[in-house]
C-alpha cells in the first residue's frame, strides 16, 4: 500500500511564536462516502494523488459513514403554475448536487439532472416552467456553462446554451420567458460583457454592452422585459448598480458614487418598472433593506430597526410584503415587512440559517432553505397569511441521533488591540468524553467570509466519535459585523487577522474543557494562508494543521490565478505591482516562514483550481518536504477550489480524521 500511495517521509512540524491573542474565522468543506474497501484499508478513488498519507484503516471508514452520508438540501425556486419546488441535492445514488423536483410537503423529490458535475444554479422559465435553466462546470474550473432542460420530459436532456470553453455566469430568464441576460468573459477571457440570447436559439447571442473587470453580475429583469439590472462588484466595501436599456444597451448609473466608498448587495425591480429594493451601507455600519423611485430619485430606508446585516431578501408579486433575512451574530434570522402597513412579522423558526428565499407567483407562499446546528439543510415553506410552516424535504440522518450533534456557545474574545473577536464554540459530550479535549481552531475563508452556526454535516464525527472540540472564530476582516470591523484586516493591518488568533489559543489554555496543550488549526482558501501563517506564527502552541485550497505566497498567487479574478483580488490583498505592497506580500507570505514551521500538516488541493492555483500548494509542500517536515498531501485532479464529488470528499474527511488522530489526540507533554 506505501508503494501506491507514494508514501513521504517522515517530517518534523512545528510553528513559532507567543503571543496572547488568536481568533479565526471557517472554511467549511462539506465532505461525504462512498469508498471501496480493499482488505482491512479505504482505498482512494483513482483520481486523487495520495502522498504521505498513510494507509486508511477500513473500521476508521465504517464507524464514519453514517456522518460522511449526511447531506443538505438548497431551494432554488417555485414552478411559476404548479405548486411544485425546484431544489438541488446529492441523491443516493448520485456523487454531486442535482437538480431534482418535489410537488408536495414531504413528496420523494423527482430526478431531473444526473451526472458527474455539480449543479450551481437554476431557475425555472417563467409563465409556463417550460425548462428549467442552470449552470455547472468541469472539474471544479469554474468555466461555467449554460444548459436549459424540459422538466416534463420523460427522459429529460440538458441542452448546451454555451461555447463551452469560456465563463458564463448570473444567467436569468427575462419575465416574458423568451430570452436570457447573462455575462461573459468569452471576448478575452478576462472582462465580463453583458449578452442576450433569444433561449430557443443560443446561436442568436448578441453582445449588449462591453464592461472592464471581473466584478460584473446580472441581478434582474424589469417586469416589462426592456430593462436590465447590474451590479459592478469592485470589492467588499464597494460596489453601484447599473441599469441597461435592452434595445439599444445603453448603460446608465443607478447611484452616484460619492467620496466614501458605499456597498451594494442584493438587488431586484419591484412588480412595476418603477422602484428597486437593494441593500446598501450607505448610512452606516451595516446593511440595510432600501427602495429606490426611479422617477423621483427618492431612496427610502426599509430596515433601520437594527444593527445587523440584511444579507437576503425577496419582494412578493404583489410587492406588498418583504421577506429578509438578517444575519444576527451569525446567526441567519428571517423577517417579513409589510410595505403598506409597516408591520413586521417574525416567524418562529429554530435558531440558524436561513437563505434561498423565493416568492410563489400567487405571492402568499415563500420558499426558503434552513439548517441549524442540530440538523441538515431542508427546504420549507410558509403561508404569510395563515403563518402556516411546512417541510418540503427531510434529509437523511442514517441512524445517527440530531440531539447528540454539538450547538455552539458563542462567546467574544478581545485581541491584542482590544477589537472583539466573536468565537463559536463547540464542546464534545462531557459524559462521553470528560476531561481536557484535543481542540480544532478552524477558520473562515474569504476573508470577508464569516463562521455561521450552521449544521457541521461529517464534521460532527470529530466532536461525536473522536472527542475534539472545534473553535470557529470571526476574525477581523470577517462580514456580519459591519463595515468598520469588514476593513480592519486591508493593506498593510492584514497581519493582525493572524494575531487575533492568539487571543484564541490564550482562551484555549484557560478553559477546563479544552487541552491547550492539544490544539490544531485548520482552513481553506484565505482561511488555508491563516492556517499556514498560524502554524508559522504559533508553532511551539500548535500541534499541527490542515490546510485547503490555501494561499501560500500572495505575489505568485496574483501572478497566477485566473485573469478575470486578478484585479478583484488585488482590490482585496493588495497591488503586488507596487514595490512597497510587494515587500510586505512577501513578508506575510508563509512561504517565507517556512523555516518556523515544524508542525505535521495534511495539505489539500483541487488541480483545477482557478481561485488559488494548484502551485500555492506544491510549493508550500515542497518547501516543508525539503526542510524534512511531515506532510500528508491530498490532490483532485477532477475538482477545483475544494472537493465537491462524494468519492473525493469522503476520502477528504478520513485522510483529515486519520491525521486529527495521529498528530492531535495522542496526549502531549506540556510545554516548558
Amino acid at each position: 500500500m506505501a508503494g501506491m500511495w507514494q508514501l513521504c517521509k517522515d517530517v518534523k512540524t512545528a510553528c513559532q511564536l507567543g503571543v496572547h491573542a488568536h481568533d479565526g474565522a471557517v472554511f467549511r468543506t462539506t465532505l461525504p462516502i462512498l469508498l471501496t474497501s480493499m482488505a482491512a484499508v479505504a482505498t482512494p478513488p483513482p483520481n486523487l494523488v495520495v502522498d504521505g498519507i498513510p494507509a486508511i484503516p477500513d473500521a476508521l471508514r465504517k464507524q464514519a459513514e453514517p456522518y460522511l452520508r449526511l447531506g443538505m438540501v438548497r431551494f432554488q425556486g417555485w414552478h411559476p403554475g404548479k405548486r411544485e419546488m425546484l431544489i438541488t441535492m446529492r441523491g443516493a445514488k448520485q456523487q454531486t448536487a442535482q437538480l431534482h423536483l418535489v410537488n408536495a410537503p414531504g413528496a420523494k423529490p423527482a430526478v431531473l439532472t444526473n451526472g458527474p458535475e455539480p449543479i450551481r444554479g437554476a431557475e425555472f422559465q417563467p409563465l409556463r416552467g417550460r425548462d428549467v435553466l442552470f449552470t455547472r462546470d468541469v472539474g471544479g474550473n469554474e468555466a461555467f456553462q449554460l444548459f436549459r432542460v424540459n422538466p416534463d420530459g420523460e427522459k429529460p436532456v440538458p441542452i448546451l446554451l454555451s461555447d463551452g470553453r469560456s465563463r458564463f455566469t448570473s444567467a436569468r430568464w427575462s419575465p416574458d420567458g423568451r430570452r436570457i441576460a447573462y455575462m461573459s468573459n468569452q471576448r478575452n477571457g478576462r472582462d465580463y460583457d453583458l449578452y442576450v440570447m433569444d433561449a430557443a436559439k443560443p446561436q442568436s447571442a448578441q453582445q449588449l454592452a462591453r464592461f472592464k473587470g471581473g466584478g460584473w453580475q446580472v441581478l434582474d429583469w424589469a417586469p416589462n422585459s426592456a430593462i436590465l439590472l447590474l451590479r459592478e462588484y469592485i470589492s467588499i466595501n464597494e460596489s453601484y448598480l447599473h441599469i441597461v436599456d435592452v434595445a439599444s444597451g445603453t448603460v446608465s448609473a443607478m447611484n452616484q458614487r460619492s467620496p466614501r466608498k458605499v456597498s451594494r448587495g442584493a438587488a431586484s425591480f419591484g412588480p412595476d418598472i418603477t422602484s428597486v429594493f437593494f441593500t446598501d451601507d450607505a448610512d452606516g455600519e451595516f446593511q440595510q433593506l432600501c427602495q429606490l423611485n426611479l422617477e423621483t430619485g427618492v431612496r427610502r430606508v426599509l430596515t433601520p430597526e437594527a444593527k445587523w446585516d440584511v444579507e437576503e431578501f425577496a419582494v412578493s408579486p404583489k410587492g406588498n410584503i418583504v421577506a429578509y433575512v438578517r444575519n444576527e451574530a451569525g446567526f441567519g434570522r428571517l423577517h417579513l415587512l409589510d410595505l403598506t402597513t409597516g408591520k413586521l412579522d417574525t416567524p418562529k423558526l429554530p435558531a440558524g440559517r436561513v437563505n434561498s428565499l423565493h416568492w410563489r407567483s400567487n405571492g402568499i407562499e415563500l420558499g426558503f432553505s434552513q439548517n441549524t446546528p442540530g440538523s441538515p439543510g431542508d427546504v420549507w415553506s410558509l403561508n404569510q397569511v395563515t403563518g402556516k410552516l411546512e417541510r418540503w424535504t427531510s434529509a437523511p440522518l442514517h441512524g445517527l441521533d440530531a440531539a447528540t450533534f454539538a450547538k455552539p456557545e458563542l462567546v467574544n474574545l478581545h485581541s491584542f488591540d482590544g477589537t472583539k473577536v466573536p468565537l463559536f464554540i463547540y464542546l464534545p459530550d462531557e459524559k462521553k468524553f470528560p476531561g481536557p479535549r484535543p481542540a480544532v481552531i478552524w477558520i473562515h475563508g474569504g476573508p470577508e467570509s464569516q463562521w455561521r452556526p450552521g449544521f457541521l454535516r461529517q464534521y460532527n464525527f470529530l466532536l461525536n466519535e473522536l472527542g475534539i472540540a472545534i473553535l470557529a472564530p470571526n476574525v477581523r476582516g470577517s462580514r456580519g459585523y459591519g463595515r468598520k470591523f469588514l476593513l480592519l484586516d486591508n493593506g498593510m493591518a492584514r497581519g493582525n487577522a493572524v494575531t487575533d488568533v492568539a487571543s484564541v489559543l490564550n482562551h484555549a489554555f484557560r478553559q477546563q474543557r479544552i487541552d491547550g496543550n492539544r490544539v490544531a488549526v485548520m482552513g481553506g482558501s484565505y482561511g488555508g494562508f491563516m492556517a499556514l501563517s498560524c502554524m508559522a506564527r504559533f508553532n511551539s502552541f500548535l500541534r499541527c494543521g490542515v490546510d485547503v485550497v490555501g494561499i501560500s505566497n500572495f505575489v505568485t498567487f496574483l501572478k497566477n490565478t485566473k485573469d478575470y479574478r486578478r484585479d478583484l483580488r488585488r482590490a482585496e490583498y493588495g497591488d503586488e505591482r507596487d514595490p512597497k505592497m510587494r515587500k510586505f506580500l512577501e513578508a506575510i507570505s508563509p512561504l517565507n516562514q517556512v523555516d518556523d514551521i515544524t508542525r505535521p500538516l495534511l495539505i489539500v488541493q483541487g488541480a483545477n483550481d482557478p481561485r488559488v492555483p494548484a502551485s500555492e500548494s506544491a510549493q508550500m509542500k515542497k518547501a516543508l518536504q525539503d526542510n524534512g517536515n511531515t506532510v500528508w498531501s491530498l490532490i483532485a485532479k477532477d475538482e477545483g477550489h475544494g472537493f465537491r464529488k462524494q468519492l473525493n470528499r469522503e476520502f477528504q474527511f478520513l485522510a483529515t480524521a486519520l491525521f486529527f488522530k495521529q498528530h492531535l489526540i495522542a496526549p502531549a507533554k506540556p510545554r516548558q
